[in-house]
């Protein structure tokens, strides 16, 4: 029986070295791999090209590599609650690379389905476009967009098996079923590592066949980025 369980963060990105590209799952703090962005900090690996919706917060997810200035490129459609993000990207530290939140998907989907690239109507007479090939489908124009190359794809379940099947839990779903299979190796780390067999078919969302490594993670502190409460009365 195929058996893709790893005993460890460790040894799951054992070969995680400098200047690879990785896609990480993922949408501000809900949902990210936790333990394995722990493992690139203490690893300390540098020059990464990070592939992420966006960088969390300064002290949490991916800002952590950010204040140990371990990314040299960060792939993303926001900005936003980072302000070490946005202080390295305003004095060109880090090089960045916006871009539309569906055509970030759908890249990542592209490179999980094999497509190289595709045209989409996002970005057409903005920044975005510029020095992209163009093209007009039904009146409309459009923007060509190539798929993602990524060395590794790191995500986040709540549930999977030993065979690598995966299955996410509400909102945590996000990117990371788009960036499963979209590197050339995805590793997955799961609250809950069960035995080939024991989940319901019927509940799996991304199949075994597009994840290479799998470990069960432990201590996730799921910190929540905004809290609103109403007042009292």
């Amino acid at each position: 029986m195929i058996n893709k369980k790893v005993n460890s963060v460790q040894e799951a990105l054992h070969d995680v070295q400098d200047n690879v590209t990785i896609m990480l799952g993922g949408f501000g703090l809900c949902g990210i791999p936790e333990n394995s962005i722990a493992e690139l900090v203490r690893k300390e690996v540098k020059n990464l090209t990070c592939i992420s919706n966006n960088a969390g917060v300064d002290d949490f997810g991916l800002g952590l590599l950010l204040q140990k200035r371990q990314i040299k490129k960060m792939i993303s459609s926001y900005v936003g609650e980072n302000a070490e993000f946005e202080s390295q990207m305003l004095s060109g530290e880090l090089e960045v690379e916006l871009v539309p939140q569906g055509t970030l998907a759908e890249r990542c989907r592209a490179a999980q389905a094999g497509i190289p690239a595709f045209f989409t109507p996002a970005g057409y007479g903005t920044e975005v476009a510029i020095g992209k090939e163009t093209r007009e489908f039904n009146g409309k124009m459009h923007v060509m967009e190539l798929a993602f190359k990524a060395e590794f794809s790191i995500v986040k379940a709540w549930k999977g098996d030993t065979a690598g099947n995966l299955i996410f839990k509400g909102t945590a779903r996000n990117f990371n079923p788009a960036m499963a299979g979209a590197g050339k190796i995805t590793i997955a780390e799961v609250e809950e590592l069960v035995e080939a067999g024991t989940l319901d078919p019927n509940q799996i969302h991304i199949p075994g066949i597009f994840v290479q490594r799998i470990f069960q993670g432990e201590k996730y502190e799921k910190r929540i980025e905004k809290r609103t409460v109403r007042a009292r009365n």
